[in-house]
């Protein structure tokens, strides 16, 4: 929600400094985004007369100009100017920029320059040339008296600072400048104006015209429980006042014409939406109703909808013409021809136009504030200031007023405590000064419903609770609890004094789900052997999604474009991460993340890891510089999971990884031939070029929602249980086939003796070229652990056997 400090002063009797009401507008719980100043840019710029206009010597269309900027521009002595303005002329007054102004439409930065063999010191600017106004035919003429040499901004009163403020989905009355003016007024910041005195109204009466009322009505009472609306005959549809098209501007939407900006205005004033249809393109009645499905309507934005039973529309006997509440139709839309007007003013569910904007993914400033709920009892007052803004500045002649419908006004009066602000909020609060800010706010308190009132109410004769009227633009507040909630932001929330929780007399039982205890102890694990964590975002691009399988969720509303898809994996995320670190010098990247991926089958808890850049730096010592390979991924996944407390012993090496791993350098970790564990290798070369990183690049993925839980019968540790005997170890050397891993050789192993053995790895490989082919010789030590008594050589040999012949059912030989 923007608007301008001027803007804001309309309706906020106030004389507080900018940031005054910057601290004010956060502390009350309107966060403040931020504060700048267009106004700023226009600053160097002057207000010039043009003393001259001679023709160019070499160009038709230029002329040479001597222009006045006044005495502190040029010590005073006239400039020569090049302008090719068709009403550029002698004694026209306009807006000069000299060399070195930087101008903003143009983005261009002026210097002193020959222009067909001619100096020209500066440029006389257009509208558009200052991103004022679209004006692009000539330059900008300015009155006769208009003071030369003085700042344009100030004079043209530019300097408006533009704040802009986060609005929160529950304070659906601050979607207008009112109900901000209003919020600082109660806050003590100023007196909120009458609302006539700032539309320069004598009253807010129904402006009432002689011509027949409108034929409109509403057939769609769910979806639009109440229609207004007036025609106004014989208007001109040109430019807004420059006021109306300077404060629009200021806040970032343009001026299209003086009928569409009247409702644009009124929609950012008063959070009140609008809509202005040329009678003339209407066909019979005009009526709310259920869109038929299979209808369509081209809306405003140039795009068509198809609409189904669901959606509130606005339609005549021909077409349909607006989705209700939500966006025009260009069909009905007024013109620079249009003369008959019909200006509606209607009421439409919050619910309703959620669901409709949501299904058509279409948004628009009108959505916005109907479907946080706009003001049911402003109908007539809205429409009286519509038809008061056209008929002040397009003319014509206002007809009667057609009232379709009825608005859900049903009272809201909630029984309020005011010593819940002390037992609820933790704020002591005087039930006078509760009553006051109530009051400022629009509450009505027992029969008092203005603050100027408050002297009459004699608090002491009161007892017990208040019944407090909710004023019809605060569809939020629901009981005593939103009451409280009022009295403190206005009083102020620094207020209240922090409170420890009383503490609970014991020892305090842990919290933490297995599943967070995982994680953590995974985080520590990762962090120990060196690994940064990263934090990355869980959308992905859609080309980056669909590297890693395609993602399974697409978002309807995305906060970027290249943020859209749910990601499917945790590695493009560190991947980006990588590249932006080594982009900046880092020589070796080694990152972790913890998070979830987003499958069709729900969110998965993931470690993701990227491996990039050296492994070991170059040095005199070291040598050349070492990079990660596929068995450093294998190494860090292992690890890890045995942190998460997974079977690592009775993992099996299989397969290729998939079509983001490189083929032969990659793999994964399984519990069995299904349950995968983790992935692991050297990342797919046209991968690693996608993400722009130089060089291999290792990664895993451990997937820690697949590994097996244990459960604990009680929250203490195992007792520690070292075994009695000395542990024996015994090194075995096999001839194996080319083909045959070490892993499948382990594995045999160890089921050799499921209860001696309790360890084996292979420690060295020997690889040479024979007249048969390749000769590969594996070395493996195995570790045995005696139970009750120590083996005895027959013991020890009878386990060697076993060994050797579980090894010969894979084709490997006890090498001589």
């Amino acid at each position: 929600m923007k608007f301008t400090l001027g803007w804001l002063r309309e309706h906020l009797d106030t004389t507080a400094a900018l940031d005054t009401i910057v601290e004010a507008l956060t502390r009350i719980g309107l966060e403040v985004e931020g504060v700048h100043n267009p106004g700023e840019a226009l600053a160097p710029f002057r207000v010039a007369r043009v003393l001259s206009a001679a023709p160019h010597p070499q160009a038709d269309k230029l002329q040479v100009l001597s222009v006045d900027a006044g005495p502190e521009v040029n010590g005073g002595a006239p400039l020569q100017v090049v302008c090719g303005a068709p009403n550029a002329r002698a004694g026209l007054v306009g807006v000069f920029g000299g060399p070195g102004t930087y101008v903003p439409g143009a983005d261009i930065t002026l210097k002193v320059a020959a222009i067909r063999g001619v100096e020209s010191n500066g440029m006389m600017c257009s509208a558009r040339e200052l991103q004022i106004g679209e004006g692009h035919d000539g330059i900008i003429e300015l009155a006769d008296d208009a003071p030369v040499g003085t700042s344009y901004a100030d004079f043209a009163g530019l300097i408006d600072p533009v704040i802009d403020v986060a609005i929160t989905p529950n304070r659906q009355d601050c979607m207008g400048v009112r109900g901000i003016a209003r919020d600082l007024a109660a806050a003590g910041l100023g007196t909120l104006k009458p609302l006539a005195e700032a539309y320069r109204m004598t009253t807010l009466a129904p402006v009432e015209g002689d011509g027949p009322a409108p034929d409109v009505r509403t057939d769609d009472p769910a979806g639009c429980p109440a229609f207004y609306a007036q025609a106004v005959s014989g208007v001109t549809n040109g430019a807004a006042p420059e006021w109306m098209r300077r404060r629009l501007t200021a806040i970032g939407q343009k001026p299209i014409s003086v009928l569409v900006d009247i409702t644009n205005f009124v929609s950012v004033d008063l959070g009140r939406p609008l809509h202005v249809y040329d009678r003339a393109k209407l066909s019979g009645a005009l009526v709310a109703r259920k869109a038929r499905d299979g209808e369509q309507v081209l809306a405003l934005n140039g795009k068509t909808y198809a609409l189904d039973a669901t959606m509130t529309v606005i339609a005549d006997d021909a077409a349909v013409h607006d989705i209700g509440g939500i966006m025009g139709g260009e069909h009905s839309g007024v013109s620079d021809t249009t003369t008959d007007v019909l200006i509606e003013c209607a009421f439409f569910d919050p619910d309703h136009i959620a669901r409709t904007g949501q299904k058509l993914t279409l948004t628009s400033d009108a959505r916005q504030r109907f479907e946080r709920g706009v003001d049911p009892a402003f109908l007539d007052d809205g429409l009286a200031i519509a038809t008061h803004l056209v008929v002040a500045h397009c003319g014509g002649t206002p007809g009667a007023i057609t009232r379709a419908g009825e608005p859900p006004l049903e009272p809201r009066i909630v029984t309020y405590d005011p010593d819940l602000c002390r037992t609820l909020g933790g704020l002591s609060v005087a039930p006078e000064r509760q009553a006051r800010i109530l009051l400022s706010l629009g509450f009505s308190v027992g029969a008092i419903c203005q603050p100027d009132d408050y002297s009459d109410l004699l608090f002491s004769t009161i007892e017990g609770a208040w019944p407090v009227r909710v004023p019809t633009w605060r569809r939020d507040i629901d009981g005593p609890a939103d009451l409280v909630e009022e009295v403190i932001r206005i009083e102020g929330i620094d207020k209240v004094a922090p409170v420890p929780l009383p503490r609970i007399p014991g020892v305090a039982r842990p919290t933490a789900t297995p599943e967070q205890k995982l994680e953590r102890r995974v985080r520590r694990a990762a962090a120990a052997r060196g690994l940064d964590e990263a934090v990355t975002w869980s959308f992905l691009p859609e080309a980056q999604a669909a590297s890693f399988g395609g993602g399974a969720f697409t978002l309807a509303n995305p906060i970027s474009e290249e943020l859209k898809v749910m990601r499917p994996s945790l590695l493009p995320g560190i991947l980006s991460a990588a590249e932006r670190n080594l982009r900046r010098g880092a020589g070796s990247v080694r990152l972790f993340e913890i998070g979830r991926r987003y499958l069709a089958e729900g969110e998965r808890a993931t470690l993701g890891l990227v491996l990039a850049g050296d492994r070991r730096a170059r040095g005199w010592r070291e040598g050349k510089a070492v990079s990660f390979d596929a068995y450093d991924a294998k190494a860090e996944a292992l690890a890890l999971l045995a942190a998460a407390g997974a079977p690592v012993d009775n993992l099996q090496v299989m397969g290729e990884a998939g079509e983001a791993w490189h083929p032969g350098q990659s793999g994964t970790l399984r519990l069995g031939p299904k349950t995968i564990l983790a992935r692991f290798g050297m990342l797919h070369p046209s991968l690693v070029k996608a993400f722009d990183l130089d060089g291999a690049v290792a990664a895993a993925e451990v997937y820690l929602d697949a590994v097996p839980g244990k459960r604990q019968a009680g929250f203490m540790r195992a007792a520690y249980a070292p075994p009695v005997l000395q542990a024996v170890r015994r090194d075995f050397a096999f001839l194996v086939p080319a083909a045959l891993t070490g892993d499948a050789l382990i594995r045999a192993i160890r089921g050799a003796d499921k209860v001696a053995i309790v360890a084996a790895r292979v420690f060295d490989v020997f690889e040479r070229a024979t007249d048969n082919g390749v000769e590969k010789s594996v070395a493996v030590e195995i570790v045995l652990q005696p139970g009750d008594k120590s083996f005895a050589e027959a013991d020890l040999k009878a386990i060697a056997d076993k060994v050797v012949a579980a090894a010969a059912k894979l084709g490997a030989s006890l090498r001589g």
